[in-house]
């Protein structure tokens, strides 16, 4: 049998993929100006750095031991990455990022070397049992969407803050945001499913006049960063940013195919009717509830059993959690599935939640099974049609 297996989530985490090559390449871009109060390019570049899990460093003779969310440099390096003149200028820095809780640190060798802790790093990045986003200067990490809207809401954005702004808030390839179809669209999250935005509201929201808007987001299209739509009358504009697919999906920002807009993907998977130890799955059949699903039969369709449908789940798991779910890493976890569809329709609709024992934090994802015979086993092909996020 043969499942296309549709993926498509229902709701916005709270946390955002960043990967550490995209912040390398702004900070060596010395055309983007870091003069502003925001400190949401400081706090980020401190989260580019630090670890996903325990290593040790050896600094000046000394061999540390960095704990995950940790990361110890030199003050000059700190300098260097904030691009200040002065070192004092990057330490008052860190006690401004101090004092509001986001970062903790210790000066050390007579005030030569800094350690800083990410504050809440293991509630938004786990440490992972796997390297791949494990590499020191390649990789990702998760960044709370909260913490944008604090720190940019404290002083006035600097042009590096605003086009971090503009990354974080970009939404590909959701059917509930207008435009998204088309490319990676800036969307604030206001609920209207409308990306059109004014330069007063960007005015107001980073802290500047609307001359400065108009300018800084003409130099970012000039320096093809962004594409800007302007509309006439009261309408607003459209930003669409640039290199995005290529640094999230490494797809090409141009000539975009219908396959690359749905962002399909295969997954081969054997599933045959004979029971697997239960060692040897990661999600265990007790936590798997499709209590509402009935086992029907009928002429024209073939149906999902129970026993096929609790594989095809273990196997989502996987998938997810190699996306950063930590909730499908955790023994607790509980998956429920609801029907939406009649069997007999042929193309199957299921809603998955997925969390805590109480069910009070979930996931929720839609998914659609559109079964075919095959002589061998399965083959599942997943459709993700919006980025999946973490969500605390």
């Amino acid at each position: 049998m043969e499942y296309i297996l549709e993926v498509k989530q229902l709701v916005d985490f709270p946390r955002c993929r960043i990967y550490r090559e995209f912040i390398r390449s702004l900070m060596s871009d010395r055309n983007l100006r870091t003069t502003g109060g925001s400190y949401l390019f400081y706090y980020m570049v401190l989260c580019s750095y630090a670890n996903f899990r325990s290593s040790y460093l050896k600094l000046e003779g000394i061999t540390y031991l960095v704990s995950p969310g940790e990361w110890i440099c030199r003050t000059a390096e700190l300098s260097k990455w904030f691009r200040t003149r002065y070192q004092h200028q990057s330490l008052a820095i860190m006690e401004h990022l101090q004092k509001q809780n986001y970062i903790t640190y210790t000066k050390l060798g007579h005030g030569n070397l800094l350690k800083f802790e990410i504050c809440d790093w293991k509630k938004h990045n786990t440490a992972l049992n796997y390297n791949y986003p494990c590499l020191k200067d390649g990789g990702f990490f998760f960044f709370p969407i909260a913490a944008v809207h604090e720190l940019i809401s404290m002083r006035r954005c600097s042009e590096m803050d605003i086009i971090l702004d503009l990354w974080i808030h970009a939404i590909y390839n959701d059917e509930q945001v207008q435009g998204s179809d088309i490319g990676p669209v800036v969307y604030f999250r206001n609920y209207t499913g409308n990306p059109l935005t004014s330069y007063s509201d960007l005015s107001l929201r980073w802290g500047i006049s609307k001359a400065t808007v108009s300018r800084i987001l003409n130099k970012f299209q000039e320096k093809e960063y962004i594409s800007l739509i302007s509309f006439t009358g009261r309408h607003g504009s459209v930003i669409y940013l640039c290199s995005y697919l290529s640094t999230m999906f490494n797809i090409s920002d141009i000539m975009i195919n219908k396959e690359e807009v749905s962002m399909t993907f295969q997954v081969p998977v054997h599933i045959t009717d004979s029971a697997p130890s239960e060692e040897d799955d990661a999600v265990k059949d007790s936590q798997i509830d499709c209590s509402e699903i009935t086992d029907c039969v009928s002429d024209n369709f073939p149906c999902v059993s129970k026993t096929h449908i609790r594989k095809i789940i273990k196997k989502l798991a996987q998938i997810l959690a190699a996306q950063g779910v930590p909730c499908c890493e955790c023994p607790l976890t509980q998956y429920k599935l609801s029907p939406l569809s009649d069997c007999r329709e042929g193309i199957i609709r299921y809603s998955l939640r997925l969390g805590c024992p109480d069910m009070q934090t979930v996931y929720r994802f839609e998914l659609t099974l559109s079964p075919e015979p095959t002589p061998d086993g399965y083959l599942m092909k997943t459709k993700k049609t919006t980025e999946i996020k973490e969500r605390g």
